[in-house]
């Protein structure tokens, strides 16, 4: 029999039970199931991670839905549990969800949500956040003074890259790619090559008009250049950042065959997935080339490094922190816990899960709709018309 875990109830006397296996930031998540008769119970464990047992105990023997991490295993075990306590309804406060199932989930009827469409702009501020530290050398210089090591000025002190003028690369022209591109193109002026599958027109136009209005102004304008392989991209960029899925090909697709064509003083940024680059291939070419800076979001066996990454003053390393902002976290909170109460309700489906904006208005209801259900087309799940 699972161990009890440790638990925080609102509104105990709630038609529906809906769970949480972590704290979510903000309120109004846990306000808007308890408008619609939810009791919520939230797990208070001080755990980073819980196991499946754990969440096991939480569902216990009625559950409506869960609201769970991407840290978790939601596999036929965790499915099955749910369908045994009458629940419906399960989803990730994360847009990723390689930690689902979804199989399982359809096997068992469970709906699996997701929150796109609220990460974009943040995690792209990220990844420009990473691609400036490493250029400039800040946390290396931060614990430089933290030691009490800076006694003057010194021409060779801390000697990084100016991006203005330099090339950025993207890898995967997505929303967040685009979003990260504009950012560096803009605000440094850096011309732009990417490669995805798919044609960028907008970021396009956006860096050719960009472009034109530099050169009206008298300054030297930007260009943009679509390559026709990911290779040519790693070959001419100063800074190259990550932005593909995560699947069978694209596992480790920056290995070492592919850091050794980068610039010997070139910047690689991952706030993607971890397993996209060949981690231990990445530490031994950060101890071969002293110059080549990478900033890391994610890892390959998170919450692991790899052994000698910890040690590598070229690299910037920050904890999974790229939706990391208190309107981001607080609006795929909302967003999740409206996936799980709409399956409850029996809403439709959300017909553009990247158009968010209408749930995350505090001064209105949200619609009723499930924002985001990965797996609305294989339970036959309705489309909303609104």
């Amino acid at each position: 029999m699972a161990k009890p875990v440790s638990i925080e109830v609102w509104n105990p006397n709630g038609k529906y039970r809906v769970v949480s296996t972590k704290p979510m930031p903000g309120t109004r998540w846990i306000n808007l199931l308890i408008e619609q008769d939810c009791r919520v119970e939230i797990c208070t464990e001080k755990k980073t991670i819980l196991s499946v047992d754990d969440i096991i105990a939480l569902i216990g023997q009625k559950c409506d839905g869960v609201i769970g991490q991407l840290t978790e295993d939601w596999g036929e075990t965790l499915f099955s549990a749910l369908s045994r306590a009458g629940g419906t309804a399960f989803s990730n406060m994360a847009v990723g969800y390689n930690n689902v199932n979804v199989n399982a989930a359809n096997k068992y009827g469970v709906a699996v949500g997701n929150t796109p469409g609220v990460l974009t702009e943040t995690t792209a501020e990220l990844a420009a956040s990473l691609s400036v530290a490493a250029a400039r050398r800040i946390v290396e210089a931060d614990e430089f003074m933290r030691a009490g090591l800076y006694d003057g000025w010194l021409p060779h002190l801390f000697v990084g890259n100016l991006l203005k003028g330099q090339t950025v690369g993207v890898i995967g022209a997505g929303r967040i790619g685009s979003a990260y591109a504009r950012m560096m193109v803009e605000g440094f002026k850096m011309n732009l090559i990417y490669y995805d599958i798919y044609q960028a027109t907008r970021l396009e136009k956006f860096v050719t008009a960009y472009g034109e209005f530099l050169k009206a102004n008298g300054e030297q304008p930007v260009y943009w250049k679509r390559a026709s392989t990911m290779d040519e991209v790693l070959r001419e960029a100063d800074v190259i950042s990550l932005h593909p899925v995560l699947d069978k090909t694209t596992y480790h697709l920056v290995n070492k065959e592919r850091l050794s064509m980068m610039k010997k003083e070139a910047i690689l940024v991952n706030c993607s997935r971890g397993p996209v680059i060949d981690e231990a291939a990445l530490v031994e070419h950060l101890k071969q080339n002293p110059m080549f800076r990478v900033g890391l979001d994610v890892f390959e066996d998170e919450p692991f490094m790899k052994p000698g990454l910890a040690d590598m003053k070229n690299a910037v390393i920050v904890p999974h922190i790229a939706s990391a902002s208190k309107w981001t976290r607080e609006g795929m909170a909302t967003l999740a816990a409206l996936n799980v109460l709409g399956k409850i309700k029996g809403y439709p489906m959300w017909s553009d899960p990247n158009r968010v904006e209408p749930f995350l208005n505090e001064n209105v209801p949200p619609p009723a709709a499930c924002p985001s259900i990965v797996n609305a087309k294989a339970l036959g799940l309705p489309v909303s018309k609104l």
